[in-house]
């Protein structure tokens, strides 16, 4: 992750909630010049406010009040996007680059307001891990985005955790299902692991302790070894020991494995029909 903005684009952030919150925050963190950020919400959370006054951050509530950004960051629920992009037609003007957070929601939907002026757009899949910089994006842009753009689009994103690019929009709808939606399935294991531990005997509380301090702490030592998953699975697992005895359960013919794939497959098949 760049831990610094060496080039500080100007930028109109659209919406200042969670995912948009996010965003600002690791920008300003990161060192992002704050007079060049405006921030379009007309109803921020108070908390983004006061993020704002404290850093200097331009905020207005509608985007005529804004002037023309190199980059317009667009962090909006897909379900409003219909109605947040044409309020955006005087801020793209065919030479900045429009960027999308809004999952499900194609290129072609995301440039259909700005047909006149053929618009620069990227698409992209970040994960709630950025509300903590420890998120990853996935960009894919339309062909009119340039070496550059790219450039700034990458360093903009790193500033709340890792950034990818793929040429196929078609693979977002996988990206979706391994990494959008896959916070989800690990909190969802830290409570199916919580909950085994009280059906071994532990207390309530001891038992979701262990289960989130094992998750997050695995996930720190995979991200700081340089060693595979694999590997350091096989490194945990003594023969015919304890560690074993569990994965074989785990690890059979329709276990986990096979759960994850139809698992992925169902949120890739839901990210597809959300898009038309």
């Amino acid at each position: 992750m760049s831990s610094q903005l060496h080039v500080s684009p100007t930028i109109c952030l659209i919406g200042a909630g969670n995912m948009g919150g996010a965003m600002l925050g690791g920008w300003l963190a990161a060192g992002h010049d704050p007079a060049t950020i405006t921030v379009i919400d007309p109803k921020p959370p108070i908390y983004m406010l006061d993020l704002m006054a404290e850093h200097g951050v331009n905020h207005v509530i509608d985007a005529k009040d804004a002037k023309r950004p190199d980059l317009i960051v667009v962090a909006v629920k897909p379900q409003i996007m219909e109605v947040v992009l044409p309020g955006l037609v005087g801020l793209v003007d065919g030479e900045n680059a429009l960027v999308s957070v809004a999952a499900g929601t194609t290129i072609a939907q995301i440039s259909a307001p700005f047909a006149d002026v053929s618009p620069r757009i990227i698409r992209a899949m970040p994960n709630t891990p950025a509300m903590v910089q420890r998120g990853i994006t996935v960009c894919v842009p339309n062909t009119r985005v340039s070496d550059a753009q790219r450039s700034n689009v990458t360093k903009v994103l790193s500033a709340i955790g890792a950034v990818e690019w793929v040429e196929d929009e078609l693979l977002m709808d996988a990206v979706t299902g391994v990494s959008g939606s896959g916070p989800a399935y690990v909190f969802h294991l830290a409570e199916a692991l919580a909950e085994a531990g009280e059906a071994a005997g532990l207390p309530v509380q001891l038992a979701a302790t262990l289960a989130e301090a094992t998750i997050s702490g695995a996930g720190e030592l995979m991200r700081q070894s340089e060693l595979s998953p694999s590997q350091l699975r096989r490194n945990v697992t003594s023969p015919n020991g304890t560690t074993q005895a569990a994965l074989e359960i785990l690890m059979a013919t329709d276990g986990f494995p096979d759960l994850l794939r139809e698992a992925v497959a169902a949120a890739a098949k839901r990210s597809r029909e959300l898009a038309g």
